[in-house]
């Protein structure tokens, strides 16, 4: 189940729209009933309109609900407000399914927490399937409820980041027993012990768990770290995980992954996003337990993950297909031990890799390791030549559904104009080379030229970020016709990242008199990232 959030740049609009559609289909339908009342089809139409009242509240329950369920919550709320019928149907459960409830993550906020706990049952009841709770509201009486009212619920988020003290979880004894995913967030002060043995006799149904730490908050990794949750004993209730989402957690060491290990042998999908303190000791026995591994993230373990540990693991019986390996510190010839061995590849993170160099990926090219690869990240190697990685779009860029490529200076837009044409199928692109690299590029860019390369070639393109500054691009008054060709033939864009400056004001009112306001996007406020072609990116979710 794909979770997301529905935002929309203007609710009224899309209101207008589907009333308008479903008012032209009971206008047919009338159209058929009276046909032999009138003569010719103009009068027809004209005199039916007369007859039939224009009113939205006419329609059918059902087309209503289907118009109110493109709106979110915090504009059900204010829709309540206007009649007693609109009321009716924002209060219907149908459209509380995903419930999020965290203000700092644009969910509602809710101030009473005594009215809360009956709206449970009133208004979320068998529906609900999503839930986020703000530390506030991990209360005895929310979780009861919750166990009691909603037995459907199958995602539920327990935000303990802002927390400098629990309530009160003695008289704690139902929990909602039929979670499919659990996602945990930490707090820096709060030992989470006391709430969890509670709840640990409710978790045997999860296959998703998410535990997530505290580096979005931390300047730099404390002296004294806190063991803030028990693995261990998670491990013990949830012998049926397939996806592990350990992301920035300070404690997590190598004693941890031998311990899930020993554990979850239907593991398919392990996180370590940021955790410092992985050497990679436990990977041989990880791979050797978890056959069924085939998603193994390791972004930004620094310099903890050594040679010799990944060099042990045997990597040629195991089932990784998707590997992330950014900004770690592991060498070249680690890289082609093992990479020799691995079994092909679907997706391929390496960004920021210095051992990732042109030997890596001709022995990945040569030995049909990227035969299936979907996507791929390379930006930032420094020792990737872009002549190598021609060759391999040359190759395998029609079977390519994403690449990001930046921070290659020597690239210009003769390499992307002929790369694009082999990259038919592409929907994510991230390419130039961001401000302030400390590697100048000395030429200028033709923009126009890139934009018409995509609008000839990349039909099913959705997300393309262009990362040049306003010094670097080259573009004139006749811009406007390349801008137009990409908005018109690409029609799936929904996100076109540039540089602040004037091309970026250029293009935005080009897309914005057209009504496609949310499209163009400046660099300073929005990244473009290829993690939605995960396999397991829905599972991985948070925040």
């Amino acid at each position: 189940m794909e979770l997301r959030r529905f935002t929309m740049s203007n609710p009224t609009a899309a209101f207008s729209i589907i009333a308008h559609e479903a008012w032209g289909h009971r206008l047919s339908v009338g159209e058929n009933d009276d046909d032999t009342n009138f003569g010719d089809g103009h009068n027809k139409t004209q005199r039916l309109r007369n007859r039939i009242k224009r009113d939205f509240n006419s329609l059918p329950e059902k087309v209503l609900l289907s118009v109110f369920s493109y709106l979110p919550h915090l504009q059900l709320l204010r829709c309540a407000r206007v009649c007693r019928l609109w009321r009716g149907l924002s209060q219907n459960s149908k459209l509380w399914k995903q419930v999020f409830l965290r203000p700092e993550h644009h969910g509602l906020h809710v101030k009473n927490l005594d009215q809360f706990v009956p709206l449970i049952g009133h208004r979320f009841a068998l529906s609900l399937q999503f839930i986020e709770l703000p530390m506030e509201l991990i209360t005895s009486d929310v979780l009861h409820e919750l166990a009691n009212k909603c037995p459907n619920l199958k995602y539920l988020t327990l935000d303990f980041s802002t927390a400098m003290q629990l309530h009160d979880f003695n008289d704690l004894n139902m929990f909602p027993c039929n979670l499919k995913a659990l996602c945990i967030c930490l707090s820096e002060v709060i030992f989470l012990e006391g709430f969890m043995r509670r709840i640990y006799t409710y978790l045997s149904s999860l296959e998703v768990l998410q535990i997530i730490g505290t580096i979005e908050k931390s300047t730099e990794a404390e002296e004294e770290v806190y063991e803030t949750i028990n693995i261990s004993k998670i491990k013990v209730q949830t012998p049926n995980l397939r996806v592990i989402n350990l992301y920035g957690i300070f404690f997590i060491d190598d004693n941890h992954i031998e311990t899930i290990a020993s554990g979850c042998i239907h593991l398919e999908c392990f996180a370590l996003n940021f955790c410092t303190r992985v050497k990679g000791t436990s990977f041989k026995n990880l791979l050797q337990r978890c056959r069924k591994l085939q998603c193994l993230l390791l972004q930004n373990t620094g310099t903890s993950i050594e040679d010799n540990y990944m060099l042990a693991a045997d990597w040629a019986t195991s089932s990784v297909s998707e590997l992330d390996i950014s900004s770690t510190d592991l060498s070249e010839q680690c890289l082609l031990d093992v990479f020799a061995r691995m079994p092909k590849l679907t997706y391929l993170a390496v960004p920021n890799c210095d051992g990732f160099t042109d030997q890596v990926l001709d022995l990945l090219i040569d030995q049909g390791k990227l035969s299936h690869i979907r996507a791929i990240d390379l930006s930032d190697t420094v020792n990737l030549n872009f002549e190598v990685v021609a060759t391999f779009i040359k190759r395998h860029g029609r079977q390519l559904r994403g690449i990001s490529y930046y921070g290659n200076p020597k690239v210009s837009e003769q390499f992307w104009t002929n790369a694009i044409k082999n990259m038919k199928n592409v929907k994510i692109v991230v390419i130039g080379t961001s401000f302030g690299w400390f590697k100048k590029i000395s030429t200028r860019i033709h923009i126009d030229q890139i934009l018409e390369s995509c609008a000839q070639e990349c039909q099913n393109l959705e997300r393309l970020e262009i990362q040049w500054d306003q010094e670097t691009l080259r573009w004139n008054e006749n811009s406007s016709k390349f801008i137009d060709h990409i908005r018109i033939r690409c029609v799936k864009l929904n996100s076109l990242v540039l540089s602040d400056g004037e091309y970026y004001e250029l293009v935005r009112s080009n897309f914005e008199r057209a009504d496609r306001q949310r499209v163009v996007r400046t660099a300073t406020s929005d990244q473009t990232s290829i993690v939605s072609l995960l396999k397991y990116y829905n599972d991985l979710r948070f925040n």
